[in-house]
């Protein structure tokens, strides 16, 4: 008993001292953030800023349009969050209606997963392109709407929903859309939060496709205004380090409330 105990102390410090050495970087990247650029530059770096300023914050609003990518970037998650509930209905339709070639057009859609996203970049824009549809937020938004893997998540989860209480629910009088929002989507919660959270940081982290398809600044996401910021600002570290600290920040805050909604849900989607 003493020897386990021993044992589950030597890896609690373990992990406790790889957990410091590797959030250490990031630790130091936020409280840079909030240091004067010649403190940055210090021949003896200290990890707690001498003098606290925001003013490398303010400068990511006042000169490099931040606000502007800021609402950029929640609009690209709003709709990915649409796209989310098109993935649900896909994956219902899959899982609970029998129609001719069902099975394969879901293999087919499976197979879209073994497909690397770059390959079909040209394709897409060229799509767009006949469509009117570059340099715009329209453009941004449409290819990402929908992704193989949520329906296939949704899929699996839905086929484990008792065909009965369906049926029940369409007996009482229910249409297909008000069995699918009141029935259905209550009970798929797990993958919803799940789902939910990738979508979020797939959105807030959207940089190549916004790259390739914006030519106006107006349609920069956060990544992009990022990257545009080392360039622009390449010698000063400080405001680097603050615009690297408001993009990385919402992700850990997010990531580390709704941990536990990930776990379970990969949990009992592997159970079903």
């Amino acid at each position: 008993m003493k020897q386990e105990r021993r044992q589950q102390w030597v890896v609690g410090i373990i992990l406790a001292l790889g957990g410091i050495l590797v959030s250490l970087p990031f630790v130091w990247m936020i409280l840079s953030a909030f240091k004067p650029e010649s403190e940055v530059m210090a021949l003896t770096p200290t990890l707690f800023p001498e003098k606290w300023t925001i003013e490398n914050f303010k400068n990511l609003f006042v000169n490099m349009n931040f606000g502007l990518y800021l609402k950029n970037t929640v609009v690209v998650v709003l709709w990915s969050f649409v796209g989310l509930f098109l993935n649900a209905m896909a994956g219902y339709a899959f899982a609970k209606f029998e129609f001719k070639g069902s099975k394969q057009l879901f293999f087919m859609v499976l197979a879209t997963m073994m497909i690397p996203g770059q390959v079909t970049m040209i394709p897409v824009y060229l799509i767009l392109n006949q469509m009117h549809l570059i340099n715009t937020m329209a453009g941004i938004v449409l290819p990402g709407l929908v992704g193989a893997f949520g329906i296939f998540l949704f899929r699996q989860f839905m086929t484990t929903i008792p065909d009965e209480l369906l049926e029940a629910a369409r007996l009482d009088g229910a249409g297909e859309l008000r069995v699918f929002w009141q029935i259905v989507l209550p009970m798929t919660k797990p993958i919803l939060a799940v789902q939910g959270i990738f979508t979020f940081i797939a959105g807030w982290n959207s940089f190549l496709w916004p790259l390739i398809i914006a030519n106006d600044e107006s349609l920069y996401t956060l990544s992009v205004g990022l990257q545009l910021l080392k360039g622009q600002y390449g010698g000063n570290f400080a405001l680097q380090m603050a615009g690297s600290t408001f993009m990385v920040v919402p992700i850990v805050i997010i990531f580390i409330l709704f941990q536990k909604y990930i776990i379970d849900g990969y949990t009992i989607s592997g159970m079903k």
